[in-house]
């Protein structure tokens, strides 16, 4: 399990291919600067946390997910830094969305501005009853997140939680798709954990081209976002995991996998 001799601020645990990455900056995990470096350094490395992993469950320690960015650091905020900073931000974001397996948020207490994109920034999110999500953004005189928020709402409702700055309970994400499902507080991780599972009975290999497919097509056009996908079929084609598919379908069996 992973600790504070290695990174200050997150902790981490492997349970065969699902791993658990816990946020951990009491009280709320508020984000600082140093923790964005860890998110960034952690999921662009990841093998070399959780080799063993083909999927992660990202939550918070304590009794909220994330409450954003530790606003103590927007009061020194100025046009000279923000640059810097912001790189520092969005960075550790994208290192979650590019992380080369699929990333589960299970999210409970608060998950808004930094910590609503951090949820955003994963594959699925599945939520506590109780949680809410928002950007509170415009209250302390900053913009981002809406860009976020998009993946999960459509744009009405972007503009109105951006707008008002007030959270919406999860259960009202739920009714958008944005997330998965709202279960009991004591079921959260099971929760998650029940997705993880059925995600890694599929090869590692398959899935690793299913995460590079699904970041690469959501933005293109309906015509080259299929191109690509049938692009990466054929090379998928080469992999014995592809054939191991595909023949213990006709053969009626549980696939084995080897990973090749």
């Amino acid at each position: 399990m992973g600790d504070a001799g290695d990174l200050q601020f997150l902790r981490w645990a492997g349970d065969g291919p699902v791993g658990t990455v816990w946020l951990n900056r009491p009280p709320v995990n508020a984000v600082t600067q140093q923790m964005y470096a860890e998110i960034r350094q952690f999921f662009t490395h990841l093998s070399d946390y959780l080799p063993d992993a083909r999927a992660i469950v990202l939550t918070g320690e304590g009794r909220h997910f994330c409450g954003g960015n530790d606003l103590t650091e927007f009061q020194t905020m100025d046009p000279g830094n923000a640059g810097e900073r912001m790189r520092h931000v969005r960075e550790a974001f994208w290192a979650i969305y590019d992380a080369p397996v699929p990333v589960i948020a299970a999210v409970h207490g608060v998950a808004v501005g930094t910590g609503l994109a951090i949820a955003a920034s994963c594959d699925l999110v599945v939520a506590a009853e109780g949680a809410k999500l928002g950007l509170p953004e415009v209250n302390v005189g900053v913009m981002g997140g809406a860009k976020h928020l998009s993946r999960l709402v459509p744009q009405a409702l972007v503009r109105y939680l951006h707008y008002t700055g007030d959270p919406l309970p999860a259960e009202e994400f739920a009714r958008y798709g944005g997330v998965l499902t709202v279960v009991a507080p004591e079921r959260l991780l099971d929760e998650a954990y029940a997705v993880a599972a059925k995600i890694v009975r599929h090869s590692p290999v398959t899935l690793r081209f299913a995460k590079q497919s699904l970041n690469a097509i959501e933005y293109m056009d309906l015509k080259g976002g299929y191109e690509y996908e049938q692009g990466l079929s054929g090379e998928l084609s080469a992999y014995a995991d592809a054939k191991e598919a595909v023949n213990a379908f006709f053969e009626r069996r549980p696939p084995q996998y080897t990973g090749r």
